[in-house]
């Protein structure tokens, strides 16, 4: 995947970094889970020291099955985010689920690269990739006052569904 510049909002306005986007592998399930913790723990003041919330293991434990996708985007040489989709049965139903043919997506990037456009560069990625293996649709869990649920709007996610205190969203991909 090609490399992108972007100044991300943690650093000065004039720095920019250089970012790579590739795709994700077996070997990077332990960085899906961080990437989890940080997302599912979004209203800690620590998230990354916060465990990973009982029932969302399923979404990284054993990742690089048949249909499993993921993109890494690597900031300067580091890995600064991911965003991943599996598809579940419905007895294995995520937060987002929507159908056994639908997969869900699921994203983290690190505090200290949110905010230039690394996000919305994963999804952009990840939803190019899931239109080539021939997914429709993939679907998503957002809490409604998470401020990444804005991000999720300007990708194209629609809200579909509430279930307790988060909305499903979906998104078509071309």
């Amino acid at each position: 995947m090609e490399g992108v510049l972007l100044s991300p909002g943690a650093r000065s306005s004039s720095s920019v970094m250089s970012v790579v986007l590739r795709p994700a592998t077996a070997a990077d399930e332990p960085f899906l889970r961080e990437m989890l913790r940080l997302a599912s723990n979004w209203r800690e003041e620590e998230p990354e020291r916060q465990p990973l919330a009982p029932g969302l293991s399923h979404y990284v434990t054993g990742f690089g099955r048949k249909g499993d996708i993921g993109i890494i985007a690597m900031a300067d040489g580091e890995p600064a985010g991911a965003a991943w989709a599996r598809r579940f049965r419905v007895q294995q139903a995520g937060y987002g689920f929507v159908a056994e043919d639908v997969p869900e997506l699921a994203i983290g990037v690190r505090p200290q690269y949110r905010g230039g456009g690394i996000g919305g560069s994963l999804i952009a990625a990840l939803k190019q990739a899931l239109a080539v293996f021939g997914y429709p649709r993939v679907s998503l869990s957002v809490e409604p006052d998470n401020p990444s649920r804005r991000i999720y709007e300007r990708a194209g996610f629609v809200r579909v569904a509430d279930e307790g205190d988060a909305w499903t969203m979906v998104s078509e991909l071309d």
